[in-house]
C-alpha cells in the first residue's frame, strides 16, 4: 500500500491537472462559440454559391470550362486540414487515418510512382506527413496562427494555378466537418476538377441569362466560389477542433474528478489502516509493561 504522502502527493497532481483542464475547457468553449457562429454564416452562402458555381460549369461549353473538365489521374493533390495544437480527442488522428486510407485505396498506383502530394492547413497534419514518404507543399500550414478568408485564399490560388498548369491532374480536400459539440464528420471532398452537380428527376434546368457575357462571369466567379469552398471547409474544421477539444476537456475534467474520489478513499483508507497501526502497537507496549 502507498504511503501517506505519496497518495496525498497524487490527489494534489490530480487537481492541479483537474484546474488546468477545466480552463481548457472555458477557452475552448468560448472560441467553439465564434467559430459555430463563422460557419453557420458561411455555410448558406457558400452552398448557393456553390450551387450556382456547378449549374453554370455545366451550361458552359467553351474552353474557359477548365476547371470541370476531367483528366487522366496520374499527379494527385490531398489538402489535409488539420489543427495545430493536440488535446483534442481523436480529432487529428481521424483525418490522417482518412488521408492513409483514400491513399491506399484510391490513389496507390500514383503514390507507388511519387504522384502524391500533401497540402497540410495546419501543424498536426504538417508533422505527421513529414515523416512519411510524400512530397509536401508546407507553405501554408500556419493558416490557423491567424484565421482569415485572405490567408485561406492564397491557398486557394495556389490549387486553382497548379490545377490549371496541371502540375496536378486532381485535388481533393480531407477535413473534420462540424454538426455540433460531441460530433464530427469526416468529409473527403473533390475541389478539382468541379463536379457536376446532380440533378433530381423532375427537376427544371435552369436557363441563365448573362451579363455583360457568359465568358466574364464565369471566369470571375471560379476563382471566387473554389476559395470560397476551401474557406468553408477550414471554418468547418475550426468549428469541430473547438467542439472536439471541448468534449475531451470535459471529459478529463470528469476523469480527474473520478480519480480524486477513488485516492481520496485510498488516502482515508491508509491514514485509518496507519492509525490501528499506532494504537495497536501502544495497546502491545501497554500490556508489555504491565508482564514486566
Amino acid at each position: 500500500m502507498a504511503s501517506l504522502k505519496e497518495v496525498k502527493s497524487r490527489i494534489t497532481s490530480v487537481i492541479s491537472t483537474q484546474q488546468i483542464t477545466k480552463a481548457m475547457k472555458m477557452v475552448a468553449a468560448a472560441k467553439l462559440r465564434r467559430s459555430q457562429e463563422r460557419i453557420t454564416q458561411m455555410r448558406p452562402y457558400a452552398q448557393k454559391l456553390t450551387q450556382l458555381f456547378q449549374n453554370l460549369s455545366a451550361a458552359s461549353q467553351n474552353e474557359q470550362a477548365w476547371y470541370s473538365q476531367p483528366r487522366v489521374e496520374e499527379k494527385i493533390l490531398l489538402v489535409v486540414v488539420s489543427s495545430d495544437r493536440g488535446l483534442c480527442g481523436a480529432f487529428n488522428s481521424t483525418i490522417m487515418k482518412a488521408a492513409n486510407r483514400v491513399i491506399a485505396e484510391k490513389y496507390s498506383q500514383q503514390q507507388t510512382k511519387g504522384n502524391v502530394t500533401i497540402l497540410p492547413l495546419g501543424k498536426k497534419a504538417l508533422e505527421y506527413f513529414a515523416k512519411r514518404n510524400l512530397k509536401l507543399v508546407d507553405k501554408y500550414s500556419t493558416v490557423f496562427q491567424q484565421l482569415s478568408f485572405d490567408a485561406v485564399a492564397a491557398a486557394g490560388e495556389f490549387l486553382i494555378d497548379s490545377y490549371k498548369t496541371g502540375e496536378y491532374d486532381k485535388i481533393e480536400i480531407v477535413y473534420n466537418e462540424f454538426k455540433n459539440v460531441a460530433t464530427q464528420i469526416l468529409r473527403v471532398e473533390q475541389f478539382l476538377p468541379v463536379l457536376p452537380q446532380v440533378q433530381e428527376q423532375k427537376t427544371t434546368e435552369v436557363d441563365y441569362i448573362y451579363l455583360p457575357n457568359q465568358d466574364e462571369i464565369v471566369v470571375g466567379l471560379v476563382p471566387k466560389a473554389l476559395k470560397i469552398q476551401l474557406y468553408k471547409a477550414v471554418l468547418d474544421s475550426n468549428a469541430a477542433e473547438n467542439g472536439a477539444r471541448m468534449t475531451a476537456m470535459d471529459k478529463a475534467t470528469e476523469n480527474a474528478g473520478d480519480l480524486l474520489k477513488d485516492l481520496k478513499l485510498t488516502y482515508n483508507r491508509t491514514r485509518q489502516a496507519a492509525i490501528t497501526k499506532e494504537i495497536l502497537e501502544i495497546v502491545a507496549g501497554a500490556e508489555a509493561l504491565k508482564t514486566s
